[in-house]
């Protein structure tokens, strides 16, 4: 496996940390009382693997002056207590990662706040202390490559030899984008067919990562 590539780049949410049935269930309820009613799928194809700014940005557009003046205060009270109360591993990572030895870094779409939050709770920051990068680092979000090549080039490592281990499809198109092999988790929220194309490796069970990046069946 450490011939095959230089660097893991996991991100974080739906991959590290089972976060995004908890969100998604936060932002369908808090929107529907906003006054805009979005079914859970539509949530997913919208806003799932991008950045917080992306998500208020389109609400604002949306719902304008009818927002109350804290509602930004509001919806990361709500994400927090619910983290708080429900957050845990994905499935089968922490098997992944102790079995993983080639050098892992996170890129993730969120803030290094929110990340110190979800990885720290879930006891997962120490493993990558040092080695987090966020999407507010740079001019584009995913789907363009900007924050993968970001960590490529932070981690001094080449694009063509990092593996990124996503769960959105944004998430893929910007590993394929960044000409980095993929690998799509299609064991939480977003359909295989979803992550499935060039260069994508699509599994549904954390506890196969390392045979996959290994280069196994």
């Amino acid at each position: 496996m450490a011939d095959r590539f230089e660097l893991v780049i996991f991100d974080c949410d739906g991959v590290l940390v089972d976060s995004e049935r908890i969100a998604i269930r936060v932002e369908a309820e808090f929107l529907a009382e906003l006054g805009w009613r979005l079914t859970e799928a539509e949530i997913i194809e919208r806003f799932m693997g991008r950045t917080t700014e992306h998500m208020d940005e389109a609400i604002e557009a949306q719902l304008g002056s009818r927002l109350p003046e804290d509602w930004k205060d509001q919806f990361h009270r709500r994400y927090r207590d619910a983290f708080a109360a429900e957050l845990v591993p994905v499935d089968g990572v922490l098997e992944a990662l102790d079995q993983i030895t080639t050098p892992t870094c996170v890129a993730s779409s969120g803030s290094h706040d929110k990340l110190r939050f979800t990885l720290g709770h879930t006891g997962l920051y120490e493993r990558f202390e040092g080695r987090i990068f966020s999407g507010y680092e740079v001019a584009q979000g995913k789907p363009a490559p900007d924050l993968f090549l970001h960590a490529a080039a932070r981690m001094g490592a080449d694009p063509a030899r990092c593996a990124v281990i996503e769960d959105s499809r944004p998430g893929v198109e910007a590993a394929r984008a960044a000409g980095m092999p993929a690998f799509g988790y299609a064991g939480g929220l977003t359909p295989p067919h979803r992550l499935a194309g060039l260069g994508t490796v699509v599994f549904s069970d954390m506890r196969d990562l390392p045979r996959l990046l290994a280069g196994g069946p």
